[in-house]
């Protein structure tokens, strides 16, 4: 089979490589992929700065393929089925723990970015049939983040408001499932025109950062203060984040594109009430519970791009600044 490889860091160290094709063991089950997807974990882990990351690498935790060989004692699926590999193949439920949440997919072991994977019968969730390969393969964990982010964390609830920041992957399942719960969205972006696409899918509240340096009380006087925030970008943005919440909100720390040195003023938390938490991932269990929301809703994920198998370089550089993502960056395994 083919395979894409990171032979070291640095994306001039992709080659297309080939392995052999491994039987599953008794409990595993051999899947011929057919789409991954893309994180900012990507680009972090192939330029050599994601600390578990070992070298030579298969990349990408993210995608879909087809069981086509099973083991002898496999019960849970059979020829034909349609699954995502779990991010972290031994987080089956559960709060995350150090037993559970490594090895990860694409970081301490190889990825989804190869023609065939073996993957134990348990590290699976099964695909709704209504959603495309490229929509299934960007579930795992942009669409799981943002599901234990307002749901296990958030607690959203019908009339909450939630404040989201950006149109990546995280933020775009993170609107999606705000009104899937009943709730308000506000969000801010720096493009006038991914503001518009973001009115399309049902954001309530839109503010241009750009324009709007200071947007904090902004947005807390256009929503009388947030409940939950989606925060994706990390220290650049806290500090507005918390001006524009409510007394008792929640905010759900998803991503640190701009860094990790945020200061924290603690005004906002004592003796406001405010919540903040670290959101990783969420378990086989959290992954199921999210796609029985999609699936009785028919909640399509936004695919921003797709790229060939061949395109990783490509695919990665759409997360570099001023590339103007929307939604989910996917690499066809089968082309």
């Amino acid at each position: 089979m083919r395979a894409v490889r990171f032979e070291s860091a640095g994306l001039d160290a992709i080659k297309i490589v080939d392995m052999p094709d491994a039987d599953p063991g008794p409990y595993e089950v051999r899947l011929a992929m057919r789409a991954a997807s893309c994180n900012f974990r990507d680009l972090v882990v192939g330029s050599g700065k994601y600390p578990t990351a070992k070298f030579p690498l298969v990349p990408l935790s993210d995608g879909v393929g087809v069981v086509e060989a099973v083991g002898e004692r496999v019960k849970r699926l059979k020829l034909g089925d349609r699954v995502c590999p779990i991010f972290a193949p031994r987080w089956l439920s559960g709060a995350p723990t150090d037993a559970v949440t490594s090895p990860a997919l694409g970081g301490e072991i190889d990825g989804v970015l190869r023609q065939k994977m073996v993957v134990d019968e348990q590290a699976v969730v099964f695909v709704p049939e209504y959603l495309s390969d490229a929509e299934a393969a960007t579930l795992p964990c942009a669409g799981v983040t943002a599901w234990s982010a307002l749901v296990a964390f958030g607690r959203v609830k019908p009339g909450d408001t939630v404040l989201i920041e950006g149109t990546g992957g995280v933020s775009l399942f993170a609107l999606q499932f705000a009104k899937l719960a009943g709730a308000r969205v506000a969000l801010i972006s720096s493009s006038d025109e991914k503001l518009e696409r973001a009115k399309a899918l049902g954001a309530d509240i839109t503010l241009n950062y750009r324009d709007t340096p200071e947007w904090g009380a902004p947005i807390a006087k256009l929503t009388g203060g947030v409940d939950i925030v989606v925060e994706t970008v990390g220290a650049a943005t806290l500090g507005q984040a918390l001006v524009g919440i409510k007394k008792g909100g929640r905010v759900a720390q998803v991503g640190l594109l701009s860094g990790v040195g945020a200061s924290l003023p603690l005004h906002f938390f004592i003796p406001r009430g405010v919540s903040m938490q670290g959101i990783v991932l969420g378990g086989r269990d959290r992954f199921e519970e999210m796609v029985r929301a999609m699936t009785l809703h028919q909640v399509r994920p936004v695919v921003a791009e797709t790229f060939g198998f061949d395109q990783l370089p490509q695919a990665l550089g759409t997360f570099l600044p001023g590339a103007g993502l929307f939604g989910k960056i996917v690499l066809d395994i089968t082309a």
